[in-house]
């Protein structure tokens, strides 16, 4: 290893007071002097100390002589993360790296207060660490500038690719300055990163590839634990118990499993806190940092911590669920084993997903030691050798431990001591579990078929899920054995209803199912087992979802309903048969002759237009409308609104204006015989209909006023409506 002499002074002194005498070979090849100014790709192993390499090689371009910052103004350094919490450990990493150097960073990611990070990148920054997402938002805002940039790094660019960040980092990069150094840092060099690292770096640019391909990490040591398929959290709890690390960390692939397990081993005892992508970014933070402070000493997560996260004496790393691909295992593993410090990956390996295990340390290139998880016994033998292994026993008793030594001594024997203290320890300690039998590997072997036995004196529970949530005997069975801690030759028949699946198990099975599920009986997915008295009534149970047709059933009537052929003990008729009278023909309808069509009476039809006395006024004289001419005048013999308003009450009054007689309104006085009120005077002024309306007498100058409100104050104005309905509100300005 290379040292720190040819460093800046204050990057040195940085150095120096975090712990390290010398680079390691990733920092030391970033750092070369003939690659000053080139831009690089870099892979190398996980736990190499890459975050503090890339610091290191843009350091001559973001330093000057004295080895310090400028002001702070527009960033000089832009470092993109796929992750937040890789993102924030990146900014915490500078600001140690870079603390006597005066450095100010900032941040841009998601779930944080965007408005605090445009305050703090407005008071200048010298380096933004980033998101892909929230840094393209806050370039479209004009919140980043980037006009000034010297480098740019992509630290962990292949997670970020496959999280589909591709698009984000081509405009981000297009936005940045053409002659700025980029640097790409991945654990593995795919054909994505290749082809991006051509599209946006320089023709000079370097690749390198840090340790063998083929080598294996050598702080690390693999384990491949077979375990039944109902013994997965068991197996877990003993491993747990038997290395008992300062702090692990267990990876499943859904967030249900980690919902599930962060519940199961906090009521044993761990203390544990849980990590995945549906939490806050504050509960991220506050799960990592009660991870680092030592309050907490398991951590349970998803593959979203699987990259970058950098947790100090993180000694065991266990997969629940096994990865999805080889990358994830070694970047998984990648947690452990960090700087210098020994770490174990334990992979548990249910019986048929014995395959998969071998396909993927095979295609991650590691040897991984087979073999079966601690047993009860294994686990106390440990506990007792760390008992006895540990320096308390070579140290010298104070004077308080001596007195308090031979109290103790007053009456008991040395035997009753050490048993005391062995249960104190023990009850400190989850207690380690019983395993059942491992299917040895191998061949399947034709089975006979079986012959039906008696299943034995069984018990019913009623299971609170059904077709109705989509439930099967083929995921039912592996949940009951899973939760309730039986194997499956326990069970009888599973019997799926539309709400609730019936379960039969072994009487002898009882006992320990409730002791495993407590009271409440509740298994995962907020299912419920009750136990049944009996038999259950298959038929009783809903067949499936009640029928809306005639409404709910509570809004119906309880009525007992009539058979169709019993009304009131009267037989139905038959179709046809209505009465027992003969139809009598068409042309005999009584003694009347039917009369010919248009002669219904002896009374003579009136000629049109003879309907009574009075003779018919024609259509020109204004007989309906008077003061209206008739249709045969001329158009230049009509009056142009000279004609008198038509008088109230004359003909051609409403229907429901000419008395109750028919349901209109009560009769109104018409005043003098004759019909209507006498006419108007034209030249007499309107009459306002409100008070304070315009006056048309008046000159239009005075009514215009008024109308504006500049007249009297008591003037209304028409209030012109907006919307619909009776939520329709008056849009109108405020009087001035």
């Amino acid at each position: 290893m290379r040292d720190m002499s040819d460093l800046p002074q204050t990057l040195s002194a940085a150095l120096a007071a975090k712990g390290y005498d010398a680079l390691t070979p990733v920092q030391e090849a970033v750092t070369a002097p003939e690659l000053a100014g080139l831009d690089l790709l870099v892979s190398a192993q996980t736990g190499s100390g890459k975050t503090v390499g890339f610091g290191l090689a843009i350091a001559p371009d973001l330093l000057d002589e004295t080895g310090h910052f400028p002001p702070a103004a527009t960033p000089l350094a832009l470092v993109i993360a796929p992750t937040r919490e890789l993102a924030l450990q990146v900014r915490r990493e500078f600001d140690w790296l870079y603390g006597p150097a005066g450095i100010r960073t900032a941040s841009a990611v998601g779930g944080m207060d965007a408005r605090t990070e445009r305050r703090n990148m407005e008071r200048g920054a010298h380096v933004v660490v980033a998101t892909p997402g929230r840094l393209r938002d806050h370039i479209d805002k004009g919140v980043v500038d980037l006009s000034a940039m010297r480098a740019v790094v992509l630290d962990e660019a292949d997670e970020m690719l496959d999280m589909g960040f591709a698009e984000d980092l081509a405009f981000i990069l297009d936005h940045a300055p053409e002659d700025r150094r980029t640097l790409l840092f991945s654990a593995t060099v795919p054909k994505g990163i290749a082809k991006l690292a051509q599209t946006y770096q320089k023709e000079d640019a370097r690749r390198l590839e840090l340790g063998s391909k083929n080598a294996q990490h050598a702080d690390i040591t693999y384990q491949a634990l077979n375990v039944a398929p109902s013994d997965i959290e068991k197996a877990i709890i003993n491993i747990l118990r038997y290395h008992d690390p300062r702090s692990a960390i267990i990876f499943a692939n859904t967030r249900a499993m980690v919902a599930r397990l962060a519940a199961k081993f906090s009521n044993r005892g761990f203390a544990t806190v849980s990590l995945s992508g549906e939490l806050s970014q504050s509960e991220r933070s506050h799960a990592l940092q009660a991870l680092r402070d030592g309050r907490a000493r398991v951590c349970i997560a998803t593959d979203v911590a699987a990259r970058g996260i950098d947790l100090p004496n993180l000694e065991l790393v266990i997969h629940a669920d096994l990865p999805s691909n080889a990358e994830a295992l070694l970047h998984r593993s990648g947690r452990t084993g960090r700087a210098g410090r020994k770490g174990t990956s334990v992979l548990i390996v249910p019986g048929r997903q014995r395959s998969k295990a071998q396909r993927l340390l095979k295609f991650a290139k590691l040897n991984a030691e087979w073999g079966a998880p601690p047993s009860a016994d294994e686990v106390q033998a440990r506990d007792e050798e760390r008992i006895l292994a540990d320096p308390g026993w070579a140290e010298p008793l104070s004077e308080e431990e001596q007195a308090f030594a031979t109290r103790l001594l007053d009456g008991r024997s040395a035997e009753q001591i050490a048993a005391a203290f062995l249960r104190l320890h023990r009850e400190r300690h989850s207690a380690p579990e019983i395993l059942g039998p491992v299917p040895e590997p191998g061949p399947r072997e034709k089975r006979a078929p079986r012959e039906a036995q008696d299943f034995g004196p069984s018990t019913w529970f009623s299971l609170s899920l059904g077709r109705k949530q989509r439930a099967e005997p083929r995921w039912l069975l592996p949940m009951i054995c899973r939760n309730t801690g039986i194997t499956k030759d326990a069970i009888g028949a599973i019997r799926v209803q539309y709400q609730e699946t019936f379960v039969e198990v072994l009487s002898s099975a009882v006992p320990g199912i409730k002791a495993e599920l407590g009271e409440a009986m509740e298994i995962e997915q907020g299912a419920r087992l009750t136990e049944l008295e009996g038999v259950p009534d298959f038929e009783a149970s809903p067949k499936g979802p009640p029928s809306d047709r005639y409404g709910p059933k509570s809004e119906r009537e309880d009525r007992p309903r009539t058979p169709r052929g019993d009304r009131d003990g009267k037989p139905r008729k038959a179709r046809g048969a209505w009465d027992d009278k003969p139809r009598k023909p068409r042309e005999d309808r009584g003694d009347k002759p039917r009369k010919p069509r248009g002669e219904w009476d002896d009374k003579p039809r009136k000629p049109r237009g003879e309907w009574d006395d009075k003779p018919r006024k024609p259509r020109g004289d204004g007989a309906g409308k008077p003061g209206k001419p008739g249709r045969d005048a001329p158009w230049k013999d009509k009056p142009k609104g000279d004609a008198p308003r038509k008088p109230k009450g004359e003909a051609g009054a409403r229907d429901f204006d000419k008395g109750p007689k028919g349901g209109g309104k009560p009769p109104r006085d018409k005043g003098p015989k004759g019909g209507g009120q006498p006419p108007r005077d034209k030249g007499a002024p309107k009459k306002p209909k409100f008070k304070g309306a315009a006056d048309p007498s008046q000159p239009m100058g005075d009514r215009k006023g008024r109308l504006k409100g500049k007249g009297d104050g008591s003037a209304k104005r028409v209030k012109p409506r907006v919307g619909k309905g009776p939520d329709a509100r008056p849009m109108r300005k405020p009087s001035r």
